[in-house]
């Protein structure tokens, strides 16, 4: 069997651009049992209410969904199990200091497998206000509407 290479998205938490300011992101890896594997590469995940929490000097995730595996037995995982998270020192104490700030939080971001392994992009964010949100939407729809009068610009000047 030949070994996989490159990036395949299994998951994104499109909410979570939408509704925190992202800071920084990390890339790190996750511990999953072999059914959770299994259905990862089934492409069945949910990052919807994830958030990562700093407990004991170890990262663990929350509330991310993977789908108990329809193959599995009695060694199926729970859909919503906490699952560790592997991190450097560095980046751990890192997060936990900056997540100790008011209106910091640590999401996760997208959730993919990497040269076969599977990892989780988190991000350190900070809670967006309403009127954030509202600015951010009115940006990305004028944004929107000038590309589409620049292309029905190019379209009269072609014809």
């Amino acid at each position: 069997m030949a070994k996989e290479s490159g990036r395949k998205l299994i998951a994104q938490n499109k909410k979570a651009r939408h509704d925190y300011h992202i800071l920084d992101t990390y890339e790190c890896g996750l511990v999953l049992t072999g059914t959770e594997v299994k259905s990862l590469r089934q492409g069945r995940a949910s990052l919807a209410d994830g958030f990562v929490q700093i407990d004991g000097g170890e990262a663990w995730l929350h509330n991310v969904h993977v789908p108990e595996y329809a193959q599995g037995t009695w060694t199926n995982h729970s859909a919503r199990r906490k699952r560790k998270l592997l991190l450097h020192r560095e980046e751990i104490d890192k997060l936990d200091a900056k997540s100790q700030e008011t209106g910091h939080t640590v999401v996760p971001l997208a959730l993919y497998f990497k040269d076969g392994r599977a990892k989780v992009e988190i991000a350190l964010a900070k809670g967006k206000k309403e009127y954030d949100k509202r600015q951010t939407l009115r940006e990305k729809q004028d944004r929107r509407e000038a590309d589409r009068a620049m292309s029905a610009v190019r379209r009269r000047q072609r014809a």
